[in-house]
C-alpha cells in the first residue's frame, strides 16, 4: 500500500485556519449538531437581562441591555451554524462583530460584564487560528482584571479566572476537534487506498492467472485441431484435449482463490507447468528439475515471474528454445526469439496491461528488481533478483 503520512502537529500548526469540511457528503447532523451544542451555552445570556430587570433601573437600560442580549444571541448562533463553511474573510468579519457586543455590555452595566465575551472568544478559537482565538480570550480577560481594578477599585479574580478558563478550555477543545478531523480524514484516505490496492491486486492476480492458463490452453488446443485434422494418432489428440480440460478446471479455481484472496503460487509447480506449456508450443524447454536451492521467502514471487515469463515466451517471441536458471535470489528466463523485445519493455513501463509491470510491483514488495530486454547472446531476457534476504513467509500465523 502507499505509503501515507499524518501530521497531527507541529511548528505553525496554531497558525493554520481550521478546516471544518464535513466531507462530500453532509448529513444534516453533521450541520445541526455542532450549532445546537454551542447554542445550549447562550441561556448564559439571560443573567444581564435577569439582573437589570430585577432591580430598579431605567428603562433605557433594560431595553438597550435586553437588544444586545438578543443581538449577541442571535449572531453567535448564526455563527455558530453557518461559521463553519465560511471564507477566512467572513469569518474574522464575524468573529469582529462579535467582540462587540461585550464591550457594549461592559458600558452599559461595567467591566464584570466582559465576563460574557466568553461566546466571542470561543467562536474565536473555533473559526480562526487557534493561536489568534487565544490571544482574543487572553486579551478580553487583561480588560476584565484591568476594568475592575480601575473602576471598582478591586481586580474580580473570579471572573478574570473564568474567562482565562474558558479560553483554556476552548483553545484545548478546538485542538482535540482538529485532531479528531485528522484522524477521520486519514481513515478515509487509508481505506481509499486500501480498495485500490486491492483492484490493483485482483488485476494483476487475475492477469498473472488468466494469460498463462489461456496461453497454454490455446497451444494445447491448437495442437489438438492439428492431431486431428492431419494425424492419425487420435490418442495423442485426445490426451491434449484432456489436458485443455484440466488446465480450464485448474484455471476456473485460481480465479475463485485469486477473488477471495486465497491463492497462493508454487514455484515447483510452475515449472511442471512451464514444461508441458513450453513443449505443447513447439518450444524446447531447458528448466531446473528442483526449486530447493532458492530462498523460501522468495519462491511464491518467482512462481509468479516464471509464469508471466513463460507465458511471453509463448505468445510474443517466436523462439525455439526457452532457458530458465535459478539461484538463491534471482532467476532468469531467457529465449532465442526476436519478436518479444518490443512488447515485453512496453508492458514493464505500464503501457500495455497489468503483465511485466504488475511484475516489477512484486518484485518491488519484496524489495527486488526486474529487468527485461535484449539477452547478451541475443533473444530476450527476463531477470528477477534480490540483492537482500526476503523474509520466509511460508510458517507465518495469520491473524
Amino acid at each position: 500500500m502507499g505509503q501515507l503520512t499524518v501530521r497531527l502537529g507541529g511548528r505553525g500548526k496554531g497558525w493554520e485556519w481550521p478546516n471544518w469540511a464535513f466531507g462530500p457528503n453532509p448529513t444534516y447532523r453533521d450541520k445541526i449538531g455542532p450549532a445546537v451544542a454551542s447554542s445550549f451555552f447562550l441561556l448564559f445570556l439571560a443573567q444581564p437581562v435577569a439582573e437589570v430587570f430585577s432591580g430598579p433601573a431605567p428603562t433605557a437600560l433594560r431595553a438597550g441591555v435586553l437588544a444586545v442580549c438578543l443581538v449577541y444571541a442571535a449572531s453567535y448562533a448564526v455563527t455558530a451554524f453557518r461559521g463553519h463553511g465560511s471564507s477566512h474573510r467572513t469569518r474574522a468579519v464575524m468573529v469582529a462583530w462579535l467582540t462587540v457586543f461585550p464591550i457594549v455590555l461592559a458600558l452599559l452595566l461595567g467591566p464584570d460584564a466582559l465576563l460574557f465575551a466568553t461566546y466571542a472568544v470561543s467562536a474565536a478559537l473555533m473559526l480562526l487560528p487557534r493561536n489568534i482565538g487565544g490571544l482574543i480570550g487572553l486579551g478580553f480577560a487583561a480588560a476584565l482584571l484591568i476594568g475592575t481594578s480601575v473602576v471598582d477599585g478591586t481586580a474580580k479574580w473570579g471572573a478574570v479566572l473564568t474567562l482565562a478558563a474558558v479560553t483554556v478550555m476552548t483553545f484545548t477543545v478546538s485542538g482535540l476537534v482538529t485532531t479528531v478531523k485528522e484522524l477521520r480524514r486519514t481513515h478515509g484516505m487509508a481505506a481509499k487506498l486500501a480498495v485500490a490496492e486491492e483492484r490493483a491486486r485482483l488485476a494483476r492476480d487475475l492477469h498473472d492467472v488468466l494469460g498463462h492458463s489461456l496461453t497454454t490452453i490455446t497451444v494445447k488446443a491448437g495442437l489438438a485441431r492439428r492431431l486431428l485434422e492431419s494425424s492419425p494418432d487420435r490418442d495423442r489428440a485426445v490426451a491434449e484435449v484432456r489436458d485443455v480440460e484440466d488446465l480450464a478446471r485448474q484455471a476456473l479455481s485460481d480465479v475463485r482463490a485469486t477473488v477471495s484472496g486465497h491463492r497462493v503460487s508454487s514455484l515447483p509447480a510452475e515449472l511442471v507447468g512451464a514444461r508441458a506449456a513450453l513443449q505443447a508450443a513447439g518450444i524446447t524447454a531447458d528448466l531446473p528439475h528442483a526449486t530447493d536451492n532458492v530462498t523460501a521467502g522468495l519462491q511464491e514471487t518467482f512462481a509468479y515471474v516464471l509464469r508471466e515469463g513463460v507465458t511471453n515466451v509463448i505468445r510474443h517471441s517466436a523462439a525455439t528454445r526457452c532457458e530458465v536458471r535459478l539461484g538463491e535470489r534471482w532467476l532468469e528466463v531467457r529465449d532465442n526469439g526476436t519478436a518479444g523485445q518490443r512488447i515485453a519493455t512496453a508492458s514493464l513501463v505500464g503501457e500495455r496491461g497489468h503483465g511485466l509491470s504488475g511484475l516489477a510491483d512484486r518484485m518491488r514488495s519484496v524489495g527486488g528488481d526486474l529487468e527485461a530486454g535484449p539477452g547478451p547472446g541475443g533473444g530476450f531476457l527476463l531477470r528477477a533478483s534480490v540483492c537482500t534476504p526476503a523474509p520466509d513467509t511460508t510458517n507465518v500465523d495469520l491473524p
